[in-house]
């Protein structure tokens, strides 16, 4: 084995992620772990999460460590995969999936992108792979001018895609938004999950967290304040 196909496979073995969250009910059907991954190529005017989009930052984990946090979470049936851009990252995290996948067959896989679905049918072939892992894609980029109360997607030109029969009902579902959820961590620290239903939700947050003598902390580690959060 080379010295070059070494490096390779233990990249493959990490993955850059920004944030974790053991239980969601607002990004999938279901009770989900959610992982943020760290770095997007994208630049979506308007982007909630603007601080996953660095490829610099985030915090490396490897997929062992992270097929045994999510095998280790009770009473989820999957995962979602959001960011950043999880097909930045296809081979760890299909690699992820494998993992879990061969401890419990029935886990499933949503992710979101800001590459259409037809783009990702004609990538590489890692994120072929990773496609073809998954039971739900939300594909396409955000558009600001397109904002909607839309169920698990921030604008109309995204879509929510089966791409396995496991959730096949999605397309039947109210087309609205599934809300925003609040959790408070083990140090005090405010953190949020979910799709705002209107621009300009976070920075609003942010303004009336402040009154109150709060503040944001991102992910990066920088310090903002007594609070922090994470869409």
């Amino acid at each position: 084995m080379t010295e070059r196909h070494t490096q390779v496979t233990e990249q493959h073995e990490q993955i850059s992620v920004a944030r974790t969250l053991d239980r969601c009910a607002v990004l999938g059907p279901g009770l989900r772990a959610v992982l943020w991954v760290q770095g997007c190529p994208l630049r979506c005017r308007g982007c909630v999460a603007a601080e996953t989009l660095p490829f610099a930052g985030g915090e490396t984990k490897s997929v062992a460590e992270l097929a045994g946090w999510l095998l280790g979470v009770d009473g989820i049936e999957g995962v979602t995969l959001s960011g950043g851009e999880p097909f930045s990252q296809p081979e760890a995290l299909a690699g992820l999936l494998d993992r879990v996948r061969a401890r419990r067959p029935d886990f499933s896989a949503m992710a979101y992108s800001g590459f259409r679905h037809e783009a990702l049918r004609r990538g590489t072939p890692a994120q072929r792979a990773l496609l073809d892992r998954l039971d739900l894609l939300v594909d396409g980029p955000y558009v600001a001018a397109r904002h909607g109360n839309l169920r698990w997607r921030g604008s109309a030109n995204q879509r929510v895609l089966p791409l396995t029969t496991r959730y096949a009902e999605v397309a039947a579902l109210p087309d609205t938004g599934a809300g925003i959820e609040f959790a408070m961590d083990r140090d005090g620290a405010l953190s949020w999950a979910g799709v705002p239903p209107a621009p300009g939700f976070r920075e609003g947050l942010e303004r009336r967290l402040a009154e109150h003598g709060f503040a944001l902390r991102t992910d990066t580690g920088e310090e903002l304040g007594k609070g922090q959060g994470q869409p």
